[in-house]
């Protein structure tokens, strides 16, 4: 048998084994007494918005495609959802302090405005999630507002 056959097989071995680790999936609710519409006034227009480009990746659900049980994407998927929660998680919005709250509202149009959210990784297989520019300054505009209801808060 020949090296490269060899190392062939040994790959083959090690993607037919890694299909057997499953990472924990993100599957809990997104309705809780935590999530961001307890703590902001959300419409329903954004809270579609957010549903559609945020949620998989910024909350406690996320809506996980086919190739999701195939290793090593669902490693990676796993991986990914995980920091995007560390992040920022709407599930826990309402747990965040006041100046947190604020902050992660302000990165939030930050990255909106610089095109970085929704991630164009994210936008390839989910094209309903690129925000069309109506909806991008309805969720900056929401976002701004947001922020001067809880800075007058702050004030308080």
């Amino acid at each position: 048998m020949t090296r490269k056959r060899r190392v062939l097989i040994a790959i083959l071995i090690i993607l037919v084994l890694i299909q057997f680790i499953r990472p924990e999936k993100n599957t809990g609710s997104t309705d809780s007494p935590n999530d961001i519409t307890h703590a902001v006034n959300v419409s329903p227009e954004i809270k579609g918005i957010l549903e559609t480009s945020c949620y998989d990746c910024h909350s406690n659900h996320t809506e996980y495609p086919w190739y999701s049980n195939i290793q090593p994407v669902a490693g990676w998927l796993a991986h990914h959802v995980n920091e995007g929660k560390d992040e920022l998680n709407f599930s826990e919005f309402n747990t965040y302090k006041l100046r947190r709250k604020k902050h992660k509202l302000e990165e939030m149009i930050e990255q909106v405005n610089e095109g970085e959210m929704p991630m164009n990784s994210y936008l390839i297989m989910h094209k309903n999630a690129e925000l069309t520019p109506l909806q991008k300054t309805a969720l900056l505009n929401w976002a701004a507002e947001s922020i001067r209801i809880l800075q007058d808060t702050l004030k308080k």
